[in-house]
C-alpha cells in the first residue's frame, strides 16, 4: 500500500513537471534548453576568452554600460570601465588565476515584462585556481554567483554581477 501511494505521488509529480514545462514553453514562446545554452556560451565567453586570458574586448562587447559588480571580499565596482581597467590587474599576479564553472551547477531563469522576454538570471558556483611558478594548477577559492543579464539592442548584455559565499580551501 505504501509503495503504491509513493508511485502515485511521483506520478503525480512527473505529470505536473511535464505539464509545466510545456505551459511555460508555449505561454512564453521561450525555448528554455536555447535560452541556457545562449547565456551559458557568454559566460563563457567572458571567464574562460575575458577573465582566464585577460581579453578586455571580451568584456567591452558583452557588459552592459549600466554594469556592476559586486564581490563579497574585494567590494563593488560600481562601472563597466572600473571593472574593465582591473583586469589586467589579473594578469600581474604572481600566479595566473583561473575560473572554472561547476557545470552541473549552472540554472537560467528568464524575466519577462508584460510577457516579453527582457532578461534572465543565471547562477551557479564556479572555482578558482591558481597556476604558474612551476607549479600544478592547484584550487585557491569556490564561490557561487548569479549574473543579471538583459537584452539591449536585441543582443544579451551583463548588467550585474554578484560573486559571493568564497570558501577557501584548507591546506
Amino acid at each position: 500500500m505504501k509503495n503504491s501511494n509513493i508511485y502515485r505521488a511521483f506520478m503525480c509529480i512527473g505529470v505536473f513537471w511535464i505539464f509545466t514545462e510545456t505551459v511555460f514553453s508555449q505561454d512564453s514562446g521561450i525555448d528554455s534548453k536555447l535560452l541556457f545554452e545562449q547565456l551559458k556560451e557568454r559566460d563563457s565567453l567572458i571567464f574562460e576568452l575575458g577573465f582566464n586570458n585577460c581579453d578586455t574586448i571580451q568584456f567591452r562587447n558583452l557588459l552592459s554600460d549600466d554594469f556592476e559588480f559586486y564581490h563579497d571580499q574585494n567590494g563593488l565596482l560600481e562601472s563597466k570601465e572600473m571593472f574593465i581597467r582591473n583586469i589586467p590587474n589579473l594578469c600581474k599576479m604572481n600566479y595566473k588565476p583561473i575560473r572554472v564553472l561547476v557545470d552541473s551547477s549552472l540554472e537560467v531563469f528568464p524575466l519577462f515584462s508584460n510577457g516579453k522576454l527582457y532578461g534572465a538570471i543565471q547562477t551557479g558556483v564556479h572555482e578558482f585556481y591558481g597556476e604558474g611558478n612551476d607549479k600544478p594548477r592547484y584550487l585557491t577559492s569556490t564561490a557561487r554567483f548569479t549574473h543579471v543579464w538583459i537584452i539591449e539592442e536585441d543582443d544579451w548584455r551583463l548588467k550585474r554581477i554578484l560573486s559571493f559565499d568564497h570558501v577557501i580551501p584548507k591546506e
